[in-house]
């Protein structure tokens, strides 16, 4: 673990750095207030600190009001190290926002005894950081392919439509279908169909630009959200997704299976809120269009289809027998 050692004395600093060496601890050290606050407050900046009540340019009692009136950073253990030990100094120190004190001359045995109380605090705020970043993390992404699930996926949807009125930029969505995936698992069980899954959410990030975001919508649908990308783009979009999947068989257990997906894709600019859900639909009916025809394709909505109310006809699911890769027969499949 990195410590911070603050002291204006270099013969104080030396002796510091080499008992917490020793120890084991990464050393940093500072010669005033102001380097100290820098080092703190820099990236992966150390997180237990031995700071001198008195020193030039920002003493002690002030570094360690700085360091907690930060809201932004995580939690730093300060440990105030004085020749005051009366108890109404010691208290200014404690309530300045120092967690322990030590007083000169400073005695290696309760340093050390010290450093590892704090040691432990720190390492128990990291469990809990750890602990509430997985907690979020399950709340908002699915339990299987770990990308948004839903309800995140929506509301990231609603973010960016905001953001497209605001700059008058286009909102393209993606809608994409594991065709025949009913047939996989039932030819194979649900423990390969989620392999199927999590092999083609992984190609569909692959696909994507860094800043596009992927969602499962449900079951084997998945939504795509494309922000600042033109209809055309979007279709582009959609034929990369369909080669990233259709290229490569997906191996299951050494049977190579050939996993193909229907694309609808969806723009729209200056969008409400109202017309947010029929974006949506249009872009589900572009799916449906795409599964009329033939599936393994792209199908794009028309500009104004946006604006349409539509009423999804009902798709009757065609009749498929699974069959493994066959390089031979896999050169005559139509890809449309």
């Amino acid at each position: 673990m990195k410590v911070l050692v603050a002291d204006d004395d270099p013969i104080m600093r030396l002796f510091l750095s080499r008992v917490l060496a020793a120890s084991g601890y990464e050393v940093v050290t500072a010669a005033n207030g102001l380097e100290a606050e820098k080092l703190l407050q820099s990236k992966n900046g150390p997180k237990l600190a031995i700071v001198d009540w008195v020193m030039p340019g920002m003493d002690g009692i002030e570094l360690c009001s700085r360091v907690r009136s930060r809201r932004d950073c995580p939690y730093v253990y300060l440990l105030l190290v004085t020749s005051k030990n009366a108890q109404q100094e010691v208290l200014k120190g404690l309530e300045a926002g120092a967690d322990d004190y030590l007083t000169k001359p400073v005695q290696v045995a309760e340093l050390q005894a010290r450093l590892r109380i704090g040691k432990r605090i720190i390492d128990l705020q990291q469990q809990l950081i750890e602990a509430c970043e997985a907690t979020q993390f399950k709340a908002s992404h699915d339990s299987l392919t770990s990308l948004w699930n839903r309800s995140a996926i929506l509301s990231l949807l609603e973010n960016h439509f905001a953001k497209a009125q605001r700059e008058d930029t286009d909102v393209t969505v993606l809608m994409i279908d594991v065709d025949h995936f009913k047939d996989v698992n039932d030819t194979y069980g649900h423990v390969q169909g989620d392999i199927v899954l999590c092999e083609v959410a992984r190609r569909m990030r692959s696909a994507l630009r860094p800043y596009d975001l992927l969602g499962r919508y449900g079951g084997e649908e998945f939504l795509v959200i494309a922000p600042e990308c033109s209809l055309h783009d979007g279709g582009a979009v959609g034929e990369r997704i369909r080669h990233a999947i259709s290229d490569t068989p997906v191996d299951l257990d050494g049977a190579p299976l050939i996993v193909t997906v229907s694309v609808g894709v969806a723009t729209g600019r200056k969008l409400s809120l109202e017309v947010e859900s029929q974006l949506l639909q249009s872009a589900d009916m572009a799916l449906y269009k795409a599964k009329q025809s033939g599936r393994n394709c792209v199908k794009m909505a028309e500009t104004s289809s946006i604006l349409t109310d539509f009423s999804r006809p009902r798709c009757v699911p065609e009749q498929r027998t699974l069959k493994l890769y066959n390089p031979s027969e896999y050169s005559d499949v139509r890809v449309t």
